[in-house]
């Protein structure tokens, strides 16, 4: 059979089987042809995705309506490590502070809600944890880079001077396994952070590993993950320095 693609109504193009086409040629067509068709069904999955937090955003907001927080504060936000720092106000008392943490989400979340759950505070500065789920969930270090270069630009155009600092994505033992992608994701930041103005990147992996290069798991909590006080004990030595910079 000697016949072209035909053109239907819909406007897909069907590939037909020719003595000029190769076996290789078809199938990288079909599969060309397929990823084209699922793109508005991943993009609408992503755009679910992030759905899924709705409810929490809407509590910060009518948290920020009963109680709005003052202007000038430092904002925390990100996933889970944000969310359980329960003691901020305590580890840095000499701020006023805001937590925006929500457990189990990426960073691009924080990148999507920016304008209800960052911007609006006109912070005097951000703190940034995320990409650890990222990382989890099949991202790329790349893609996690990027995300962190858009949450920068989103929140830039409404404060072009605020100081931003990402806290390096923590090496634990229940994600071991994925050390090396994590590493990698940081040192893209670092490498990026190290081209911006007031974007600065605080590197707290080397001091939650042991001799050997290893999570330290006394640093954790039973599920490996999360952290007990001495890994908190790490971060609020790397921040402060950099808040007590910025005064």
């Amino acid at each position: 059979m000697d016949c072209d693609a035909a053109s239907l109504e819909s406007g897909v193009r069907v590939i037909t089987l020719t003595p000029n086409h190769t076996h290789r040629e078809v199938t990288m067509k079909r599969l060309l042809l397929v990823l084209f068709l699922l793109l508005p069904a991943i993009s609408f999955a992503k755009e679910n995705a992030h759905g899924v937090w709705d409810k929490d955003i809407a509590a910060f907001q009518a948290e920020d309506k009963a109680n709005p927080p003052p202007p000038g504060s430092v904002l925390f936000v990100g996933s889970s490590s944000i969310r359980f720092w329960k003691s901020l106000s305590e580890d840095f008392p000499f701020v006023h502070t805001i937590n925006r943490g929500f457990g189990g989400s990426d960073l691009d979340d924080s990148v999507y809600f920016a304008d209800r759950i960052v911007t609006p505070y006109k912070a005097k500065a951000i703190v940034v944890y995320a990409g650890d789920n990222d990382i989890m969930g099949g991202d790329t270090p790349e893609g996690v880079r990027d995300d962190f270069i858009a949450f920068v630009g989103k929140v830039r155009k409404a404060q072009p001077n605020v100081p931003i600092a990402f806290i390096a994505i923590k090496p634990s033992v229940a994600r071991k396994s994925l050390m090396a992608p994590m590493h990698q994701a940081n040192e893209m930041i670092k490498a990026w952070a190290a081209t911006q103005k007031n974007v600065t990147f605080l590197d707290i992996w080397p001091d939650m590993l042991d001799k050997n290069g290893q999570p330290r798991p006394e640093l954790f909590i039973q599920d490996g993950l999360h952290m007990d006080r001495q890994g908190y004990d790490i971060w609020v030595a790397k921040v402060t320095p950099w808040l007590k910079s910025l005064h």
